[in-house]
């Protein structure tokens, strides 16, 4: 089994921008292996087979469980979470190693992360509706974690709303890197309506990518700032990150 690979500390002192990042759709499309490992958890939890998976559309996992639970005919009661989201993690890890020949990488998302970690003062992390263990098993198994701190990021069994999920996480990055963040300095990076909308709720830039089920039009209607095609070209992402964030402040 791989070690997992995490980024050295960057001085606090440099750091000026938090760069949050969807994982579904943005970075990776693992959705073959997801809905695999959803059934499997749904029939360890409930001992009935899925027939259904309500579709995951920017929602976190601990949401997307309990209506898989209710549109196949299951009264959830307390205990229904924690045990799906555990059973969840053992299944997709169990599966982690079909995660690069099932699923892939998005177009240019590792050239993205790394021509935006060479912007000067910038941390990365997610801000993704899966749960952190298979989060950083989407994000390892393309090599994409280089460039991310996943211990700032915000996560699908963390029951808050996405919008109040980036303000946690800003709050975790300031914890850790002493620097203070707000909408300034904040930027997310997500393909669907939802993320636009917690972007806007929580004050923050967005930059939204048109490679998962919204339209163009659909995320400029939401109010992304930018909207790109996809993230082909890194000098793109990274002049928008740029233009969209300023220095920030040193935490009091």
């Amino acid at each position: 089994m791989a070690v997992p690979w995490h980024p050295r500390p960057v001085p606090e002192a440099t750091i000026n921008r938090l760069v949050l990042w969807n994982i579904d759709l943005t970075l990776v499309d693992v959705s073959i292996v997801t809905r695999d490992a959803y059934a499997d958890a749904f029939r360890q939890v409930t001992g009935r087979p899925l027939v259904k998976l309500t579709q995951h559309n920017g929602r976190p996992d601990s949401e997307i469980v309990f209506e898989t639970l209710a549109i196949n005919g299951i009264v959830a009661e307390d205990e229904h979470l924690p045990k799906f989201l555990d059973a969840l993690a053992a299944a997709f890890a169990a599966r982690r190693g079909r995660l690069s020949g099932e699923g892939r990488a998005m177009s240019g998302a590792k050239e993205a992360l790394k021509a935006v970690s060479r912007l000067d003062g910038t941390v990365q992390s997610v801000l993704t509706g899966t749960i952190k263990s298979n989060a950083v098993h989407k994000l390892t198994a393309f090599g994409l974690h280089k460039h991310v701190d996943v211990e700032v990021g915000g996560y699908g069994e963390e029951v808050y709303p996405k919008a109040t999920l980036l303000q946690v996480a800003q709050g975790r990055a300031k914890r850790k890197y002493g620097a203070a963040f707000d909408g300034s300095n904040t930027v997310l990076i997500g393909d669907s309506a939802r993320d636009v909308q917690a972007a806007r709720i929580a004050g923050a830039a967005m930059i939204a990518v048109a490679t998962g089920r919204s339209l163009p039009a659909e995320l400029h209607e939401a109010g992304a700032d930018v909207v790109l095609p996809d993230l082909t070209n890194p000098s793109e992402v990274v002049a928008a990150v740029a233009g969209l964030t300023s220095p920030a402040r040193k935490a009091g």
